[in-house]
């Protein structure tokens, strides 16, 4: 059935400020601090082409090619998260896919509330679907680490919704990657590995039996790690041709191992004989998981290119292709464990989760002007396909017969995006010209689950119909036909901008946008901006929109039926899409778009050499797309049974459950000292606190409702989730001195503390503030040849370990840290980089 949106309109009246010259709050690509701070022409936020950082409405982060290469940081995502306050990218470990392909979050809302832009065109999502227990849950977002940072000439952060602008998934803000597209070039290798000491977490040393016939261990110190040897090659090469033509190519390429950091694994093992233990259990592996970061080979290409076909109008063209392989454990299986076969496995095994994951993009276009209107028409595509597979596994329904690797299906997002954009400067009879900027989009989306093999999801049954044992392949059961799908959507879209200077020191923008989908309807968003310059040195900006988010086609569509183990019983769960007859059956109702109303009040203040920023908001949002409960019981079973799943005991689906708010404030400052003879020096600060509260929980179904007071659609834990599982507040500080061929950067960052809650308060997990301290020293051997060292984690930082903060347990012994860590759980990591640049 088909229904509108809310349609929105924006009053309103938001106060901007600029300064005459506002470097970015991270050390520039610059050789000195005067040519740092030359003002930068941003392209996020307004569709003129005079705006600079400084004149900006709203609060925008531009982080240079010298700022990405700085931090030592490998992945684009890990980038951010060093250099941005708001930007968080919580670790992820034994997640799935998710291990794969981790998710980060702008303002501690969800992964696709950020929209992602290269070079100003929407870049698509990628598409898996995060289905376990950690920080977006239930969402897509796009797979950031596919761009190779050797591409990116900067980086913008709009720190604003932008939907009104940009269209869906602008709520939280929106990232642009602008290519790099000079001449010449650059290779560049590094090497760095992980060298550490497990904070509470002890060193195995022997196993033994004590007086009563039981496993006895004993432990040493802290144990320590060497791991994770990570080699990056990354090349860029540009030049220009004749009709101001050019191209830019980038190639990078990451081998990077597993790390480890799961402790000793203390139970028994095998069967006892007689009452006493087996033999084997003194000299068993007891380090049998794989808790850390995935191994992953990653190889990326871009091109960025452009061409004059006459004075008036340009071809241009950007693309990518890249690819990935990756490997990550899942919970070990015991040798005696119910799902193993002893004949296959004798000692058990550690079934591993493989990813096979292909992107590409190309957006083609012309622009140029006519009679002083400025134009531009362009085509954009991308894909992105993951491929899943299972090794060192078995289907334990099929006894001996079953295979140990397993190809379990594939994940499709495709995206195509038509623009057309008009820009001039009209008369409308006030003091200055308004700049008018108008245009229409057209967007389809695709999304498919291809089936895999059979022995990946196949349940094999005796003659009286019940499953011999666990179907499906151990780990991650592949996709059945009956989960397959192939969904597709369109929308159009069409939207104006207006901007004008008022006065000499009032500067307004007024944007709105107007979408309609083939599936959900129509909505209307609209944005109002402003700046007023007080002085030279103080000036304010502020902006207030209407913003929405529709639901993707991973969460109207995506259906998985999977056996999952819980107390040694097996149990077969669906993902139903709403549409399905078992999700309607147990409350499941049409998803509505959310929407979301944002507001932001800021100034900035300039002073010589000091510079500072301060920008609150408030984001709220209504009916926002959860993940439910995992529902089980017998009422759910005969429901499901009712609803023609026979062979499915429990059941989830994607709801609009909760209403939210989410408030903070940004500050950012910087510091410039010329030391004369002593080099020159740039310090600043840049702080986020930011807090989310779901202020409205939707009443349960009623087919809920009916079966019980412990059938909850949305329950504590999934809350405490939303408000208290990213940082209320981070701390950025940073020095960089420059001395002739010598550069030192000295970065220390506070994350706030963050709850990995559980099922009752006293379950949860509370991961205290921390400091992370990160050092890059670089020294230029000849004008074109510098080798950098550095650490990342520089002190050996861990959060609480599990067996101190929420007591023993057998799986807390053995994933010693929290999932939802702010920081990574691998501890220090050492580098070395080779930079040369011709």
């Amino acid at each position: 059935m088909r229904h509108s949106f809310k349609a929105h309109s924006a009053i309103g009246l938001g106060l901007a400020l600029s300064v005459s010259a506002i470097p970015t709050y991270t050390v520039q690509a610059a050789e000195s601090l005067e040519e740092a701070n030359v003002e930068r022409i941003i392209v996020t936020g307004s569709r003129r082409n005079d705006r600079t950082v400084s004149e900006s409405m709203v609060p925008i982060d531009v982080l240079s090619a010298e700022d990405i290469a700085k931090t030592g940081q490998l992945e684009v995502s890990q980038v951010l998260s060093n250099l941005v306050p708001s930007f968080n990218y919580p670790n992820a470990t034994v997640a799935d896919g998710t291990d794969h392909a981790r998710p980060a979050v702008l303002r501690g809302l969800a992964p696709d509330h950020t929209l992602v832009l290269i070079n100003g065109k929407r870049r698509h999502s990628g598409a898996l679907l995060n289905l376990n227990g950690t920080v977006g849950r239930g969402s897509t977002a796009v797979d950031l680490n596919t761009i190779p940072t050797a591409a990116i000439e900067r980086i913008e952060i709009l720190r604003d919704g932008a939907a009104a602008q940009y269209g869906s998934d602008a709520i939280a803000g929106v990232i642009n990657i602008i290519l790099k597209k000079s001449e010449g070039g650059s290779i560049n290798v590094t090497y760095g590995k992980h060298v550490t000491t497990m904070d509470g977490v002890p060193e195995l040393q022997q196993t033994q039996i004590d007086a009563n016939g039981d496993l006895d261990f004993v432990t040493g110190g802290d144990r320590s790690r060497t791991d994770g040897a990570t080699t990056t090659l990354s090349a860029n090469w540009g030049t220009t041709f004749e009709n101001n033509g050019f191209i830019n190519l980038s190639l990078e390429s990451r081998d990077r191992d597993a790390t480890n950091r799961s402790g000793f694994d203390p139970r028994e093992q095998y069967d006892r004989i007689n009452g006493e233990l087996d033999p084997r259990e003194l000299t068993f592996n007891r380090y049998n998981h794989n808790f850390g970061k995935a191994e992953i080979k990653d190889t990326a290409f871009f091109y960025n290119a452009g061409v004059s076909l006459s004075n008036d109008v340009e071809l241009y063209s950007f693309g990518s292709y890249a690819v990935r392989d990756g490997l990550s454990g899942g919970f070990y299986r015991e040798p005696n464990d119910s799902n193993n076969i002893p004949e296959i496995y004798p000692d058990g095994f550690l079934p591993q989760i493989g990813s096979d994951v292909k992107d590409q993009a190309i957006v083609v276009g012309v622009n140029g002007e006519v009679d002083d209107w400025t134009w531009d028409l362009s085509v954009n595509y991308g894909k992105n396909d993951f491929e899943f597979e299972v090794v060192n596994s078995l289907n334990a329904s099929m006894g001996l017969d079953s295979p140990t690797e397993f190809k379990n299906g594939s994940l499709v997002y495709d995206q195509t995006v038509v623009n057309f954009d008009v820009t001039n400067m009209v008369d409308l009879g006030l003091e200055n010209e308004v700049f008018l900027a108008m245009g229409a989009e057209y967007r389809s989306e695709g999304y498919q689950i291809i089936a895999g093999e059979e022995a990946s999801y196949i349940t094999v049954l005796d003659d009286n119909g019940i499953p011999v044992a666990a179907g499906g392949a151990q780990v991650l059961s592949g996709f059945s036909p009956e989960s397959a799908v192939d969904e597709s959507r369109h929308n159009i879209a069409l939207y104006v901008d207006l901007d004008t200077d008022l006065t000499d020191k009032l500067n307004i923008a007024v944007a709105t946008r107007f979408e309609d989908y083939s599936d959900f309807g129509s909505t209307l968003t609209s944005k109002l901006a402003a700046r007023y310059e007080v002085s030279d040195t103080l000036a304010f900006r502020g902006a207030i929109s209407t913003g929405f988010r529709a639901p993707s086609l991973a969460q109207t569509s995506y259906k998985s039926i999977a056996t999952v183990f819980e107390n040694g019983i097996p149990s077969e769960v669906g993902l139903f899409p709403v549409s399905a007859s078992a999700a309607q059956a147990l409350g499941a109702k049409e998803l509505e778009a959310e929407d979301s109303v944002n507001g932001t009040l800021g100034f900035v203040y300039e002073k010589e050499n000091f510079n500072l920023t301060v920008d609150a908001y408030q984001i709220t949002i209504d009916d926002r797309i959860v993940l439910s409960e995992n529902l089980s019981g017998d009422a759910v079973v005969n429901i499901l049974q009712e609803a023609g799943e026979l062979n499915t005991q429990r059941a989830r689906y994607f709801t609009n459950a909760i209403d939210t708010k989410t408030k903070g404030v940004d500050v950012v400052a910087t510091y410039d000292l010329n030391l004369n003879t002593n080099g020159e020096l740039r310090l600043s600060a840049a702080l986020n606190i930011n807090e989310t509260e779901v202020t409205h929980v939707k009443e349960n179904p009623s087919e809920l409702s009916a079966l019980g007071d412990s059938y909850v659609v949305f329950s504590r834990r999934e809350i405490a989730r939303f408000e208290d599982g990213t940082p209320k507040n981070k701390l950025n500080l940073a020095a960089g001195w420059t001395l002739d061929e010598l550069q030192v950067n000295l970065r220390a960052t506070r994350y706030g503390e963050v709850i990995d809650s559980g099922t009752t308060v006293e379950n949860d997990e509370v991961l205290d503030p921390n400091w992370i301290v990160d050092l890059d020293v670089s020294y230029a051997l000849t004008d074109n040849l510098k080798i950098s060292l550095g650490a990342n984690n520089l002190f050996d930082e861990y959060p609480e370990d599990t067996i101190s903060n929420i007591g023993q347990s057998n799986f807390n012994q053995i994933f010693p840290y929290s999932g939802f860590s702010s920081y990574s759980i691998d501890g220090r990591f050492l580098y070395t980089r080779l930079n040369y640049t011709f």
